[in-house]
């Protein structure tokens, strides 16, 4: 089975194309490094729950929408190296977090073991 990175992130909504362009870079630098697949998915039907929600797990503003992303790799192992080689590449240059069109700070990611997958 492959093994998939996912990650929930808040964007500012006067950011959207700043950020499509980040995505398209960042699809293209984790499958030029080995990625088997990179897919960012922007909010369309994501209400806002009474305890738990996506809007909630990124504590979203109203100037925001949330974006939910995932990159599926071979093995963890493959995911390792293939991040080490991301972060690292050229083609991103000096990343500064103030500059950068979308808030880390409230990222929510992680690695899955997946357990079914169907194409």
């Amino acid at each position: 089975m492959a093994y998939v990175d996912g990650f929930i992130v808040p964007v500012p909504k006067n950011r959207l194309d700043d950020y499509r362009k980040f995505a398209t870079l960042a699809s293209k630098v984790w499958r030029d490094h080995g990625a088997l697949e990179y897919v960012e998915c922007i909010a369309d039907d994501v209400p806002f729950g009474k305890r738990t929600s996506f809007p909630r797990s990124v504590k979203l503003k109203p100037d925001e929408t949330v974006v939910f992303a995932w990159i599926v790799y071979q093995s963890r192992a493959q995911r390792d190296k293939v991040n080490a080689l991301a972060m690292k590449d050229p083609r991103f240059g000096k990343m500064d977090p103030k500059t950068m069109p979308l808030d880390g700070k409230r990222m929510i990611f992680g690695g899955f073991k997946s357990f079914i997958m169907k194409r």
